[in-house]
């Protein structure tokens, strides 16, 4: 296969920036932006007027503020509780050094390398950096006031972590449900979309002129990575959430879909591998019968329609699968005739043939089904 030209690399950082601006402004994200600012405009209002010393350190308040928002109302208070836990493990590391011998050339760093060892516990979650550089904090600038100091730098934050609880709470933000359901609906078109295209390569000239299919089959597996990490914060999003009571969308469902795309996605890679091993003739490539191409590519394409369909429970979703499992049933006899008569089994043939029957029933919206008969 030929190596990958200039202007597709430039064209796929071009689609890599464009994606990244596109999900920099995506509604959620801006809902994300004003609300950090707001909650960072009201710390700072609150901070000074903060009783006893603590006033003194109205800048920890923002910084609270702002490591509280999330996307997300639990992944809010999840951050902002371990950030607190963190600082308060920190200054208390920092408070028994004072207490003891002293801030001095050894005992910062000792104390530090502490902080970072404890850190690393998985006690304090998305709070663990703040466990050395609280202590470090009120070892370096504390100095004489440490005391004071201490009071302000946890007050204060938490006060900014409270503040930024209670924005996050009152303007709440929607749930991801529907955003990852619909990446969950894509990523099903692009498998599709898959499939047409190694049904084309299948039929075309070889070597075949569009040959991107080949090269993307390995990304698949990345994809899959990235549409779960997304499924998780919008099960994530629904907790709490009181948002979440207006919507009538079931994870579980999701879910489901998203593992049974998972195992189609492993059947798609392998039927890529081996098509392409084949057309261009790499070490592990075997023949593929003359007979093949044709049935090969009309299973192909046939399974890819109704692999498209998704739950769709409509007329057309029943035709497309009936058409599949008749295309698959006439390419499995094909392939079982033409082992008997060349006496030979192994090749792309029957292994894109068992994975397609694999696919056809991965995708069925309803286990047990047996669509063969329409």
């Amino acid at each position: 296969m030929a190596g990958t030209a200039p202007h597709d690399r430039v064209r796929a950082r071009a689609s890599a920036v464009r994606r990244a601006v596109r999900q920099a402004t995506e509604p959620a994200r801006l809902l994300l932006v004003v609300k950090t600012a707001l909650a960072v405009g009201l710390a700072w209002l609150v901070a000074p007027h903060m009783p006893g010393v603590v006033d003194e350190y109205p800048y920890y308040a923002p910084l609270g503020a702002l490591i509280s928002m999330y996307p997300t109302l639990m992944g809010s208070v999840r951050s902002g509780l371990q950030t607190v836990l963190g600082l308060a493990a920190g200054i208390g590391l920092a408070t028994l050094v004072i207490l003891t011998v002293g801030p001095n050339w050894w005992t910062i760093p000792v104390v530090v390398g502490l902080a970072v060892l404890i850190s690393g516990t998985g006690w304090f979650g998305s709070g663990r950096e703040y466990v050395p550089i609280a202590a470090l904090f009120v070892l370096i600038i504390g100095g004489q006031d440490a005391d004071d100091y201490s009071l302000g730098y946890l007050v204060q934050t938490a006060v900014g972590v409270t503040i930024g609880l209670l924005v996050n709470v009152l303007i709440a933000p929607a749930p991801l449900t529907a955003q990852a359901a619909a990446r969950v609906d894509a990523f099903r078109a692009q498998l599709a979309t898959h499939l047409h295209d190694i049904g084309d390569a299948v039929s075309a000239s070889w070597p075949p002129e569009k040959d991107q299919w080949a090269g993307d089959a390995a990304a698949l597996a990345e994809t899959t990575r990235g549409i779960r990490m997304a499924l998780a914060d919008a099960e994530d999003s629904r907790r709490g959430n009181p948002r979440a009571l207006l919507t009538r969308a079931c994870p579980s469902d999701t879910w489901a879909e998203m593992d049974a795309l998972d195992a189609i996605t492993h059947h798609i890679r392998d039927i890529s591998d081996a098509i392409a091993d084949t057309i261009w003739e790499r070490r592990a490539a075997l023949a593929l019968d003359a007979a093949l191409p044709e049935p090969l590519t009309v299973a192909c394409h046939a399974v890819a329609d109704a692999l498209a369909f998704g739950a769709d429970d409509s007329s057309e979703a029943h035709l497309a699968r009936g058409r599949a499992a008749r295309a698959l049933r006439h390419l499995l006899e094909t392939v079982d005739d033409r082992t008997i008569e060349v006496r030979r089994s192994m090749g792309p043939g029957v292994l894109t043939a068992m994975h397609l029957r694999r696919i056809l029933i991965l995708a069925r919206p309803v286990p047990g089904v047996d669509e063969s008969d329409e």
